[in-house]
């Protein structure tokens, strides 16, 4: 007898969904699973036997044939196991074959019949379609993710029992409630304070303008400046995820195993912190069936990559397609996947290998060859994709004695918003969300400024040798700052501000 029941792929972040097709026929014993199958899925067969046995079904006696379609998308992973034990148990007379293929089943079973967490599905919750799928089967750790996109009702089941009862409508299963996500979204500023930082006026004022229009930005300073507790206090100034960004940066999450079982969304923006020997595909995604890197675990939120120079040039050369066009897309023999990947670059170094370059008390010992050097790890087609170019000199002993009186990141948050619900405004209709996501035609319509401002960019240029892109980010920097001050139109103070922000040259000793 031929019975059906419905999975999903997951190839990168991207679901595909798979019909199950199981035959159980006459012949020798042989269970065959066809459809290229990876080896998960392969091993697949032991499990399901031995689980159908321990929960008192049995397995069928003859020929059992698994066609995993479409045949031509190669499948990985432990996912498929409940759905295939569901259409034995189909397809063997057990269970009624239109519940069955109306429901998405996914999870992998323990011999003993439980079925333990698997990845992706929030991605394959998203996918199914409303009008074939009645209900979708997930282990009771996943439930919450399934829940999330609120197409179809997604039922928590702890073992295979607990999906048969519910399929042959013996014990129907309660469906999981999705989480309410504008209460947890919408809370106060948890976590470091911005206030809590000594000094640095200057540093927290860049800060503020590139979380207002969502810019890359790059601090130089000696150690113990601050450069790391300014950049690990960014997220707590930046607008809080709306729904659809929520969905999109948890179905990566998702994909890669590390989504919350509680609430089964990401509901603050993402701060990644990799180290400086993290590998190729830990950045940026890869592996030989592509996952997300970092990058990618960073989408709507912050990417910091302190020690700059101390990555590999290579590496961080790798992250100039992603910052332009804020996907990132990976080749292999199996796959070619694209990542999204728009993010907030935030870079942290030292002015020089010591680090005490700049200090007065001429405790730097580097010669310039070294300094050079250093700072040449730092191409200059990277270099100028950093919209802002801070120095974060050393703290005086007063400044630090006062720490914790300053501006509190509550009160800095609200006037992003302000900045943000503007821009939201100007690129209604637009697909564009921040001004650091402008292109040229929308450059040319909403940076324009006046005779003065262009006398002022033209010497700027041409005094800090800007090229047309680096002229291109401090238009826009200045249209974030004319934002933050709730001006129409870009000033020039607005321009020569943002000029200040562009001054850093790493190539200069």
């Amino acid at each position: 007898m031929l019975a059906r029941s419905c999975c999903a792929a997951i190839v990168g972040v991207d679901a595909i969904p798979v019909t199950v097709e199981v035959d159980v026929g006459r012949g020798l014993p042989v269970f065959q699973i066809v459809g290229l199958p990876e080896a998960a899925v392969r091993e697949s067969r032991d499990r399901i036997r031995t689980a159908l046995r321990n929960g008192g079904y049995g397995f069928p006696k003859g020929r059992i044939t698994v066609n995993l379609s479409p045949a031509d998308i190669r499948k990985e992973g432990t996912g498929f196991d409940l759905a295939i034990a569901l259409g034995i148990l189909a397809a063997s007379g057990f269970l009624p074959q239109k519940a069955v293929a109306s429901h998405l089943a996914l999870g992998e079973l323990s011999l003993d019949g439980r079925v333990n967490p698997v990845r992706g599905v929030l991605a394959a919750s998203a996918l199914a379609d409303p009008e074939r799928i009645r209900g979708i089967l997930v282990p009771f750790a996943n439930a919450a993710e399934a829940a999330a996109p609120g197409k179809i009702p997604a039922y928590g089941v702890s073992d295979l029992g607990a999906a048969v009862d519910h399929l042959s409508g013996q014990v129907f299963l309660a469906a999981q409630e999705p989480v309410n996500f504008l209460r947890l979204s919408m809370g106060e500023v948890e976590g470091a304070d911005l206030k809590d930082v000594a000094g640095q006026d200057h540093a927290k004022r860049a800060l503020e303008v590139a979380a207002a229009g969502g810019h890359n930005i790059l601090m130089t300073g000696p150690p113990g400046s601050g450069k790391t507790m300014l950049a690990r206090r960014l997220p707590g100034i930046l607008p809080p995820l709306s729904f659809e960004e929520a969905l999109e940066t948890s179905r990566i999450y998702s994909a890669a195993g590390l989504l919350d079982s509680g609430t089964g969304l990401v509901v603050k923006r993402p701060f990644r912190a990799p180290h400086h020997t993290i590998s190729d595909a830990g950045l940026v995604g890869g592996g030989s069936y592509p996952r997300p890197g970092e990058v990618s675990l960073a989408h709507h939120g912050v990417l910091f990559l302190d020690e700059f120079p101390e990555f590999r040039k290579g590496l961080l050369d790798m992250l100039r397609q992603p910052l332009e066009d804020r996907r990132l897309t990976v080749s292999r023999a199996c796959a070619t996947v694209t990542f999204p990947a728009s993010i907030m670059l935030v870079g942290a170094m030292n002015p020089c290998p010591c680090g005490y370059a700049e200090s007065p008390e001429g405790r730097c010992h580097c010669s310039p060859t070294a300094v050079d050097r250093y700072r040449a790890r730092i191409s200059g087609p990277l270099m100028d994709r950093m919209d802002i170019q801070i120095e974060v000199p050393a703290v005086a002993y007063g400044d630090i004695r006062r720490a914790g009186n300053g501006e509190s990141s509550l009160a800095v948050r609200e006037r992003v918003l302000l900045a943000r619900e503007r821009q939201a405004r100007r690129f209604s209709g637009i697909a564009v969300s921040c001004n650091a996501g402008m292109e040229a035609a929308e450059i040319r319509a909403f940076c324009k400024i006046d005779d003065a401002g262009e006398v002022l960019l033209g010497r700027a240029a041409e005094k800090l040798l800007l090229s047309a892109r680096g002229i291109s980010r401090v238009l826009k920097i200045a249209r974030t700052i004319a934002d933050l001050e709730e001006f129409q139109d870009i000033h020039v103070g607005h321009l020569a501000e943002a000029l200040q922000y562009r001054r850093f040259r790493p190539e200069s000793a």
